[in-house]
């Protein structure tokens, strides 16, 4: 396993581990926009968040989904209680993004390789924290909060004409 790695600028509720080589993945920048969003929800807690291959990624949905395939990500939240007096911080869970699987989604999802990263980034710690997409209703919120999420610290700005967040 790669050596952690977070931003040197910025002390970090984030650590980054990239475990794969078939995508360049700047690590810096995706615990960056990691750490921001946690802080725009007011959530307090470390998470941790890992690029893997499309085998380990496959394997891992396999042993906790029950169907072997490869997908784009995966978020693991760490149930337990945070410590209401903030004296020790509490643990998010993991996020687990594919970055192989997000090159060849993103002409026909979100359009770019990094609005497909950074859209993972922010759907997976979603997930981390209770949102869901099991019904309609909650697939619109979650959309909602991802883009809103995405104009504030990916793109500065609106979304772009070319971006989806459905797959086609």
């Amino acid at each position: 396993m790669a050596d952690p790695s977070s931003p040197a600028d910025v002390a970090s509720p984030v650590v980054v581990h990239d475990d794969q080589s078939a995508v360049d993945v700047d690590v810096d920048r995706w615990a960056r926009l990691a750490a921001a969003v946690i802080d725009d929800l007011g959530v307090t807690g470390e998470m941790s968040l890992t690029f893997v291959d499309a085998d380990t990624i496959a394997r891992l949905k396999g042993e906790f989904l029950g169907v072997r395939a490869a997908t784009d990500v995966l978020a693991f939240p760490i149930d337990g209680d945070a410590d209401p007096t903030g004296d020790v911080p509490s643990m998010m869970g993991d996020v687990v993004v594919c970055p192989e699987v997000a090159r060849d989604q993103a002409p026909e999802h979100a359009g770019t390789l990094d609005d497909e990263i950074a859209l993972l980034v922010v759907h997976g710690i979603l997930h981390l924290i209770g949102y869901d997409h099991a019904d309609d209703d909650d697939t619109e919120r979650m959309r909602a909060l991802e883009r809103r999420l995405l104009e504030t610290h990916h793109w500065n700005g609106p979304v772009p004409a070319s971006f989806r967040q459905e797959h086609t």
